[in-house]
């Protein structure tokens, strides 16, 4: 796939771009093939695009007295942040190879944890299968955490 002029968020002038087309353009297939050879894990459309831009935003700005040399620098730079970022988000370390300490989740696996439900929809329905006043002593004792006395003097009994 190859770039055409970029389209940067200003209109670019007659002027730019027949500067890009003479001046910058003619490198594009050495300078991906750089890239693929320098960074082959960067995607290399990006990093050209993404160096068009930089180039015709500096090129209105100053004057550049190489185009070819000031291309393969902000290429260089852009894919260097890029590899760098994307260094950061992944690790080449699998999960399960990690440190315990690493690890963040130290609770119960899937198959506890639907254990545990099961078991409380289990007594959830055997307490409400009580009659109303053995309901509501253990709603207080399970619930609410109270004990026998704290129960009987709540309920007067």
């Amino acid at each position: 796939m190859r770039a055409s002029v970029p389209a940067p968020h200003s209109p670019v002038s007659p002027e730019q771009a027949k500067w890009f087309a003479e001046q910058v353009h003619p490198h594009e297939a050495r300078l991906r093939g750089y890239l693929r050879h320098q960074f082959p894990s960067v995607d290399t459309d990006d990093v050209v695009q993404e160096s068009y831009l930089r180039l015709l935003r500096t090129h209105g700005a100053s004057r550049i007295t190489s185009a070819k040399t000031y291309l393969f620098s902000i290429a260089r730079n852009t894919a260097l942040t890029l590899f760098r970022r994307r260094r950061q988000l992944y690790s080449e370390v699998p999960v399960n190879e990690l440190p315990d300490w690493l690890v963040l989740d130290g609770g119960p696996d899937a198959a506890e944890a639907a254990n545990c439900r099961l078991r409380l929809a289990l007594v959830a329905d055997a307490v409400d299968a009580l009659p109303p006043r053995c309901r509501e002593i253990m709603v207080l004792a399970l619930v609410d955490g109270l004990g026998a006395i704290a129960i009987a003097e709540k309920l007067a009994l």
